[in-house]
């Protein structure tokens, strides 16, 4: 078993914003009581806290094992003392909000890609340390996103669009229609090199597993890093990987590495 096992949230666990089902929810707990579990996600703590932690039934000591890096690693919490405490966060100021709203405002223009006339939530959304463009609302439908940009195409447009004006921040594909900006450096790679750092875990030690390694998705700083990484489909897939990790406490050995 490795001694640490990283996750993805949507897309991974989960479908877009919606909670783990009862069963994976029982997997991530046997698999905590066994060894440490990061999830590494493009939301927010209080996405994390509604959508996954409300949904876990873990243990105090199960939980002490479980590590959250939401914002794609711009902030870390653990569980200490029956709470979870934040062990950093690397904050925008107001200048670069507005500077990178802007700056979503004008690739839009550039790539004329327009949201649809219904918008469900917030259409960029300022995450602290991070800051996300959903072009069909925050709260769109899960079934909605999946039609709005399948081969990512628009997506890849309009990060292409939105580097020539930002160029000193990170840009990536998040989520199944998402974009999101942090500082330059903070990706996912980042937030599990200071979590390998604080528990002095070797690399080899640590697998990845996420639905978005390919260039520009916002797990792919993590197989560019060197990381034992699996790629999946969706949570189906991942419940069969975490059977195995439980199982025999490898998964299949056709696992891609890096």
């Amino acid at each position: 078993m490795k001694e640490l096992i990283i996750f993805d949230l949507d897309g991974t666990l989960n479908a877009s914003k919606m909670p783990p089902d009862e069963e994976m929810a029982d997997l991530l707990c046997k698999l905590l009581a066994k060894t440490k579990v990061a999830v590494i996600s493009g939301a927010s703590f209080v996405q994390f806290e509604k959508q996954l932690l409300k949904n876990l039934g873990c243990s105090s000591n199960e939980l002490s094992r479980l590590f959250l890096m939401p914002t794609s690693g711009g902030s870390l919490y653990r569980y200490e003392q029956n709470s979870w405490v934040q062990k950093y966060k690397n904050s925008f100021s107001k200048k670069d909000i507005d500077k990178i709203r802007q700056a979503f405002e004008l690739a839009i223009t550039d790539t004329n890609i327009a949201s649809p006339d219904t918008i469900y939530g917030e259409l960029i959304e300022d995450r602290d340390s991070q800051v996300t463009y959903s072009p069909l609302g925050q709260e769109a439908p899960i079934e909605l996103k999946e039609k709005w940009d399948p081969d990512h195409n628009k997506a890849h447009r309009i990060v292409s669009a939105l580097v020539y004006y930002i160029p000193e921040f990170e840009v990536r594909i998040g989520g199944g229609t998402s974009i999101d900006v942090t500082k330059k450096g903070i990706d996912k790679a980042y937030g599990i090199q200071k979590i390998r750092e604080g528990l002095k875990i070797n690399q080899e030690n640590m697998l990845f597993i996420g639905d978005a390694t390919f260039p520009e998705g916002n797990d792919y700083s993590v197989k560019e890093a060197g990381i034992e990484t699996i790629q999946v489909s969706g949570p189906e897939e991942t419940k069969k990987i975490i059977h195995e990790l439980l199982k025999t406490g490898v998964p299949e050995s056709k696992t891609p590495k890096g």
